[in-house]
């Protein structure tokens, strides 16, 4: 019964997914944060009274199904006929090109742009799609339990081994289950591995070894985490490149520091609710500097559509300035538009006081990103970089490996990754 079980679930996966064979139809394969997921819905809705003939299923799933799964179905010529992904550049050359099919490629020019690289293959001009929001990683501090502990919180050019001694003093004081915690991501210490130096991008464009900027900050998260001021289970709980947030350990103030990103401000804002004061803090710096690292999320088009034209009507409709101004603005979200971004006037959606403020801080913290952080988004190559660095890492934090091994071992899986692309 088990095996039935477990083999009808896949099936009803692979379902779930699939591109619609029906014209009129579009399935979009959604994940959420926070509360995106309720207000895609309901400008899904709006469109389709809009548009009667064309009838839109949003399947929401777990992030983990993005990122594992998905790619699989893309690898087979299936999948969704629009979705919401994060590994935008690697999977490339499964996205639909949109410009001989939307109404004004000039609009998608102008206000996309900047970003429209990230999502396409390298030397095209393709309209693949846009990015939901921008992203920046950085961290969250509980105000309350730092002014409970008699800590003051580090200012803004705090180091990292400034922010975690202060953070260790917190989690002493208010008896806490550790210090901090960092997403279990190769991505989410990319830009702490840049503010240390670290450069993954050779001269040629291939990816480079692991260099001395990696190691400073990978051997600190490696102690801090076998001195108990790392939340350990966030890294060990999950194998190879699972991604495991600890959003929930903050929310529930069993850790006074996490380091995430910008798109956990509506999460937090939800679930903490008036529980405790909490900040935005930026990057902690390290000796090359205070980075994040820019991201996002992005709707694509999958290009094994059956309906293109009912996709590009779509895309279109959610791409336009007025629904991606109350889309940021209804989901926190830092807004990828141009014209939104230059007009202003953002109206967030919130009663929550510290939601304007951390918003604020993301938008400076994104002025002081590192070269070396800018160019990670466009790279062919970085998801294969995070991966390497999350599954080894983890396995140093668990006691498998020594460091020296991680350091040979992760190049060789971002070898095999690119041989295996070749």
């Amino acid at each position: 019964m088990k095996r039935t079980g477990t083999l009808l679930a896949a099936v009803a996966a692979g379902l779930l997914a699939t591109t619609s064979a029906f014209a009129g139809d579009v399935r979009i394969m959604w994940y959420s944060d926070g509360v995106e997921g309720e207000v895609i819905q309901d400008l899904l809705n709006r469109f389709m009274q809009e548009n009667p003939d064309i009838k839109i299923t949003l399947d929401n799933v777990a992030y983990q199904v993005i990122q594992e799964q998905l790619p699989i179905q893309l690898e087979s010529g299936q999948g969704p006929d629009i979705a919401r992904v994060t590994n935008i550049k690697e999977l490339a050359n499964h996205w639909l090109d949109l410009r001989p099919l939307v109404s004004d490629p000039a609009y998608w020019d102008e206000n996309f742009g900047n970003t429209l690289d990230w999502m396409r293959p390298d030397g095209s001009d393709a309209i693949t799609g846009f990015m939901t929001q921008l992203t920046l990683t950085g961290g969250f501090a509980n105000k309350t339990l730092f002014e409970q502990a008699g800590v003051a919180i580090p200012g803004d050019k705090a180091t990292w081994d400034e922010w975690i001694e202060a953070a260790a003093k917190v989690a002493e004081s208010q008896q806490l289950a550790a210090a901090f915690a960092i997403d279990r991501s190769g991505h989410r210490i990319s830009g702490p591995n840049v503010s240390y130096g670290a450069n993954y991008i050779g001269a040629d464009g291939m990816p480079a070894p692991v260099d001395d900027g990696t190691k400073a900050f990978v051997e600190r998260l490696v102690k801090w985490t076998a001195d108990g001021l790392m939340l350990k289970d966030t890294w060990v709980s999950a194998a190879g490149s699972t991604y495991r947030a600890a959003a929930d350990d903050f929310v529930n103030a069993q850790i006074p520091y996490y380091y995430s990103g910008s798109w956990q401000i509506a999460n937090l804002s939800t679930k903490i609710g008036d529980a405790f004061d909490w900040v935005a803090t930026g990057s902690p710096c390290g000796t090359a500097g205070c980075s994040g690292l820019k991201g996002g999320a992005a709707l694509v088009a999958i290009k094994y559509t059956k309906n293109q034209a009912d996709v590009a009507k779509v895309m279109d409709y959610l791409a336009r300035e007025d629904i991606v101004k109350e889309f940021s603005e209804r989901t926190l979200f830092l807004p990828a538009h141009k014209g939104v971004i230059a007009k202003g006037g953002l109206k967030w959606d919130t009663q929550d006081k510290n939601v304007g403020p951390a918003l604020d801080a993301f938008v400076k913290a994104s002025s002081e990103t590192l070269p070396a952080s800018d160019a990670l988004p466009a790279w062919k190559w970085a998801n294969a970089y995070y991966g390497a660095l999350v599954t080894r890492v983890s396995q140093v934090m668990a006691g498998e490996l020594t460091l020296e091994d991680a350091w040979a071992k992760i190049d060789q899986d971002i070898a095999d990754k690119v041989a295996q692309a070749k």
